[in-house]
């Protein structure tokens, strides 16, 4: 097949282009702070699941100035519910790191050298917020390659011969001239003509260059190998509140999963369930304790069962409250609680 033409894509996007809030406006420069933010928080995520997040984030933090002299539990607390929460603690890491540098590097290397900047991130801020005339190949981009080229080998397997292909697509004057367009436009076709399923390829601007759209096998790529089984684990949370209205929490270890975050007290999470008289020998005090529920939470590599545990007591002994600490129960949902623990302070207060 033809290579499709940049001038049939960018006449489109002119045409067609989604008004997002990072996105700057015709003829403004996007701001690269805005670029890069969004795009580290629509990694494993949605645009709809985004916006609010991404409001409520630059209104605590409006430049990248601000987030890097920012306390890291608050930059936490802002990220929670968005997940990956790596991904929070390497955004105040970078914002301290392009403070310290002056501003953003403009080209793909240092943009890579920053902490928590992958390939495709590096990628997309070079193009889209400096006009650097690279392709970032992420699930859209990587979407309307297969279908382009017709490549039926399945994911992740073919991600490399994906990513080849895609690098050409900006070979021609017009896409040279409109890095920025030119990635967003990309973006935009797949996430509205070119979806994962039931693509309009009648309503494509590069239908007639698809060829997997001429073999009618457009909807089938890209193909994906058999997905594994998530393995299950299984742990118990204990949410306890004294006279005062105070419920007990503790931090996780600064490194490992939801690491830094705050969570109730509880067990490790391990292969194996917690019978109940093993998960009460770790309770944090002694407590009328009852079984509120279970919480089901879906991690990237496994599966998480929590059994909830819920108690009031009169107060707190100090043995308890030294291995970790007191806040208004009222005021848990400002914290930087991961999703999974505000899950199971909501299930045992209803068992209170």
């Amino acid at each position: 097949m033809k290579k499709p033409s940049a001038r049939s894509l960018l006449d489109w996007y002119d045409r067609h282009r989604r008004t997002l809030p990072w996105r700057a406006e015709v003829d403004q420069h996007a701001d690269p702070y805005h670029v890069w933010l969004s795009e580290i928080m629509l990694q494993q995520t949605t645009v709809k699941a985004v916006g609010p997040y991404y409001h409520r984030f630059l209104e605590k933090f409006p430049t990248v100035q601000a987030l890097a002299a920012a306390d890291r539990d608050d930059v936490l607390s802002a990220w929670a519910g968005l997940g990956y929460y790596s991904r929070a603690r390497n955004l105040h890491a970078c914002a301290q790191q392009v403070v310290a540098l002056g501003g953003f590097p403009q080209d793909v290397a240092g943009l890579r050298a920053l902490p928590g900047v992958g390939a495709y991130t590096a990628a997309a801020v070079a193009a889209i917020a400096f006009g650097v005339p690279v392709v970032p190949v992420d699930g859209n981009v990587e979407r309307i390659t297969a279908r382009l080229f017709a490549v039926e080998e399945p994911l992740p397997a073919a991600r490399k011969t994906l990513a080849k292909l895609a690098e050409g697509l900006n070979g021609d004057r017009q896409a040279q001239a409109r890095p920025s367009d030119f990635a967003q436009a990309l973006f935009d076709l797949g996430a509205s003509l070119c979806s994962p399923r039931s693509p309009a390829c009648g309503l494509c601007p590069w239908r007639e260059n698809c060829a997997a759209q001429k073999a009618g096998i457009a909807a089938t790529l890209p193909r994906k190998a058999p997905k594994v089984a998530r393995p299950v684990r299984y742990g118990a949370h204990f949410l306890a509140i004294d006279a005062a209205e105070q419920v007990l929490l503790r931090k996780r270890p600064e490194t490992g999963l939801l690491a830094a975050m705050t969570e109730l007290p509880g067990t490790d999470w391990r292969s194996e369930p917690w019978s109940e008289a093993e998960a009460l020998e770790q309770a944090p005090c002694k407590a009328p304790w009852q079984a509120a529920g279970v919480v089901r939470h879906v991690f990237t590599h496994f599966t998480l069962e929590v059994t909830v545990y819920a108690a009031r007591v009169q107060h707190f002994s100090n043995q308890a409250v030294q291995s970790g600490f007191l806040a208004p129960v009222g005021s848990v949902a400002g914290l930087s609680l991961p999703s999974v623990m505000l899950k199971c302070i909501k299930l045992g207060l209803k068992a209170l």
